[in-house]
């Protein structure tokens, strides 16, 4: 047997679809095993190929890539050999997400590959900046400032002119602009970090250099979250947090904390994402007064975002404590406020919990209690909360309710709406729900999938 054979479970170097092109894979589910054309060559231009496979699809891919059979890889999550048959053939619909991460974890790809989270992400004019800001995360130059610092006399940036640029990119993130935050990022990081070698020379801005670079640092976390580029956005928010730390300011670190929940999140490390969050609660906590509304609002968030993680992790009464936690924090803050790019206050409560209850498999709480209005919340939100709305819908087979609810996310913020992969799923649900006919809805929904790549 040569080489890459397969005669069983092995493991082999991980493959994405997306970077599947240029290889010649002839997959065999009765022998299990993998042929490969002779050369492979790993191309960044080619991914985002497998945008407009389904959940399903992925998972029998990486299966065949890994050589189990389908009886093995039911038997290694504890399901049966018909569930994954239906699972991988459309016949039923996706595995919750807990059950995904365990997917993942067993074939050994990250969990954004099965859930189909793009990583060629285009703005409107075809523009993908992500290889820039991948290069401005891993230049040698972050390394060791002794071996790459500035000379002394070095012009250095000061941190409040760089602040403003700073807080122009969160309001494109939370406006749904992703594609003008990652075009501005690559710059945005290399300045964080001219203004880190700025506050070793220990001035008295040193506390707002790391602030400013701790901002960037988790802008850069949250949108390449948001993108499904999981691997970086972990080490964007590892140095987040790292300059939070050096800033002393507890409003910083709970920030950046955040930035750490989605990157954990993005990756499938739902323990790990709730462990995070309830440290920083509990620190935050001790550090600020009960009336703070930025503080108020920051630990809202964190609460909000361990709850997701438990959700995501099927643990029901965790979940809801943490929701009623934060629910008593926005009545405490009273309104709908933006603190640090928050969007917290009742409303941003309600949009969480709902998402959780999607996320906990009960669709029609959602249905019954969705239709609430979201359009005085930023744009990010809104479009979030419309997409989950939408695959509610979708799952109740309310598939009118649900494409009206896509196609005014869309007018919204094309660029969330595009690269989100359970828009995808959900529309390719509608598409098998109301067969493509000349001049009725269903047409609609095929040209929209198109632009989605939810289809070829």
């Amino acid at each position: 047997m040569g080489p890459d054979s397969l005669s069983g479970p092995r493991l082999v170097a991980p493959l994405t679809i997306e970077r599947a092109a240029g290889l010649s894979v002839q997959l065999d589910d009765r022998l299990g095993t993998v042929k490969r054309a002779p050369t492979f060559r790993r191309h960044h231009a080619m991914r985002g190929l497998g945008d407009h496979l389904s959940i399903g699809e992925r998972i029998a891919f990486y299966r065949k890539r890994r050589g189990y059979t389908q009886e093995v890889l039911a038997g290694l999550v504890g399901r049966s050999t018909d569930w994954l048959a239906k699972i991988e053939t459309g016949r039923r619909k996706p595995p919750r997400i807990d059950m995904l991460a365990e997917l993942s974890r067993i074939l050994r790809v990250p969990l954004g590959d099965l859930l189909g989270q793009t990583v060629l992400m285009e703005d409107e004019r075809q523009q993908d900046d992500v290889p820039a800001v991948r290069d401005a995360l891993m230049s040698p130059r972050r390394l060791s400032r002794l071996l790459f610092g500035p000379d002394a006399e070095a012009q250095l940036p000061t941190p409040a002119p760089v602040a403003v640029r700073v807080e122009h990119a969160w309001n494109d993130y939370q406006g749904g602009r992703l594609g003008s935050v990652v075009a501005a990022l690559p710059a945005l990081l290399q300045t964080a970090q001219e203004l880190e070698e700025r506050a070793a020379r220990r001035g008295d801005d040193r506390g707002d250099c790391w602030a400013v670079s701790a901002r960037t640092h988790h802008l850069a976390a949250t949108t390449l979250a948001k993108i499904g580029e999981s691997d970086i956005s972990w080490l964007a928010a590892e140095r987040a947090m790292r300059a939070a730390d050096e800033s002393d300011d507890p409003l910083v670190l709970a920030s950046a904390a955040r930035s750490g929940t989605h990157a954990l999140l993005a990756n499938g490390r739902y323990n790990e994402a709730l462990e995070l969050g309830n440290t920083a609660a509990a620190w935050l906590s001790s550090q600020v007064t009960e009336h703070d509304p930025a503080a108020l609002s920051l630990l809202g968030m964190i609460h909000l975002r361990a709850a997701v993680a438990a959700a995501r992790h099927q643990d029901r009464p965790t979940a809801t404590a943490l929701l009623n936690r934060a629910e008593e924090l926005a009545d405490d803050l009273g309104s709908d406020e933006n603190f640090w790019q928050t969007g917290f206050g009742p409303t941003n409560v309600l949009l969480h919990r709902l998402s959780i209850e999607l996320d906990l498999d009960n669709v029609s709480y959602v249905v019954e209690h969705g239709r609430i209005n979201v359009d005085h919340m930023p744009q990010e939100r809104s479009v979030s909360h419309r997409i989950d709305f939408a695959r509610a819908l979708s799952l109740a087979g309310q598939g009118d309710d649900a494409f009206a609810e896509l196609r005014t996310a869309e007018r919204t913020s094309p660029q969330l709406v595009r690269n989100n992969p359970r828009v995808r799923e959900t529309l390719r649900d509608l598409i098998k729900q109301s067969p493509v006919t000349g001049a009725s809805r269903s047409s609609e929904v095929f040209a929209m999938a198109q632009r989605c790549k939810a289809v070829q």
